[in-house]
């Protein structure tokens, strides 16, 4: 009886077993076959016609920076201004404590007088040929540094306050009243501007498109702080030298804002307009499957059905089209379509 049960059991699992394996054969047999053909579309590399510029990107500022100080040391008195303040030509900014420098000035002040009154003594002598040439000509010359003294110690007092030579605002505040600050040490970074023509955008460029570029040459600037606006602009300075840290050269555009408020340090992206046309190697920007800096990767159909990766090297591109330098020649095809999806073991059928 216990050996009739046991081949029961044994029986049940036999087939339980083959049941799944039945089962797991047509799981496997419904997944999709790995070597399918990937539908594609694909498009021609084509040489087109295009205004050429050169584009950039760089931070706003104004044409005249200047970091302002006292010629002399001293005690800071009193800053009239604050960081993002505006201020008009002929505004006090700032000022030293005055009190020993009014010292100065009234000891040159004394010093000239007995000056003065020791020239007129000895050039009395002098008629009455009492006192010589040379104590006379000392005289004289004693009076005369203690003029220069004098004329010393009131330019001092002059620039002991600072006074604003052209509107502008405040970048920085880098003093404090009360602070002692010495001869020439910045008080305060300030930004003159004189109407919108005197924002300046500082952008970098390479050694090629620096020869390129020539100054009153027009570009068009866009800014994130300004969507959907585009800027007129033109070369204002091309820089003689290299910036050292980064290698660029640096290109100076004067940007006109016409009504909009800008901001010190907004990112501005340019587009320098080049004389003339030129022509181009144009692939549509979908065909575009990997991009680092100016190299990027494309998928070319081979005659097996099969594709190739290959590498191009970008010069510019836009929402539309890729210009490329070099990788691909006018009448190649290009893959468009399910290109996230494909590598060199792929096959492909093209789609209409």
């Amino acid at each position: 009886m216990k050996n009739k049960k046991l081949h029961l059991v044994m029986a049940a699992g036999a087939f339980l077993l083959l049941a799944s394996c039945k089962h797991a054969t047509t799981e496997k047999e419904t997944l999709p076959n790995a070597t399918e053909a990937i539908p594609v579309k694909i498009a021609e590399v084509k040489n087109e016609n295009f205004s050429r510029e050169i584009t950039a990107t760089g931070l706003l500022t104004t044409e005249n920076e200047a970091k302002l100080s006292f010629k002399i040391g001293g005690v800071i008195d009193k800053i009239l201004v604050n960081e993002g303040q505006f201020f008009t030509k002929g505004q006090l900014l700032a000022t030293l404590k005055i009190t020993e420098i009014n010292a100065q000035e009234q000891q040159a002040v004394y010093a000239l007088d007995k000056a003065k009154r020791d020239y007129g003594r000895v050039s009395d002598l002098f008629k009455d040929s009492v006192a010589t040439l040379e104590q006379l000509q000392n005289t004289q010359t004693a009076l005369d540094m203690a003029q220069k003294t004098l004329d010393l110690a009131s330019f001092n007092r002059k620039y002991a306050s600072i006074y604003a030579t052209e509107d502008g605002f405040v970048n920085k505040k880098m003093g404090n009243e009360g602070e002692i600050i010495g001869p020439g040490t910045p008080v305060l970074t300030i930004n003159e501007i004189v109407g919108s023509a005197d924002w300046i955008l500082k952008v970098g460029v390479t050694d090629e498109e620096w020869g390129n570029i020539a100054v009153n040459q027009k570009a068009t600037i866009v800014f994130d702080a300004f969507p959907n606006k585009t800027f007129n602009a033109y070369v204002f300075r091309k820089s003689q030298a290299a910036d050292q840290a980064g290698g660029s050269f640096q290109i100076e555009l004067k940007v006109k804002f016409e009504n909009e408020k800008p901001a010190i340090g907004m990112f501005g992206k340019a587009a320098i307009h080049m004389a003339g046309e030129g022509t181009a190697v144009v692939i549509p920007y979908e065909a575009l499957v990997q991009a680092d800096g100016s190299k990027g990767f494309v998928f070319v159909p081979q005659q097996d059905n099969s594709v190739k990766k290959k590498e191009v090297i970008i010069q510019s591109f836009n929402e539309n089209k890729v210009v490329i330098q070099s990788g691909v020649d006018p009448g190649d095809k290009v893959i468009i379509s399910n290109n996230a999806f494909l590598n060199e073991q792929s096959k492909i059928s093209i789609a209409e």
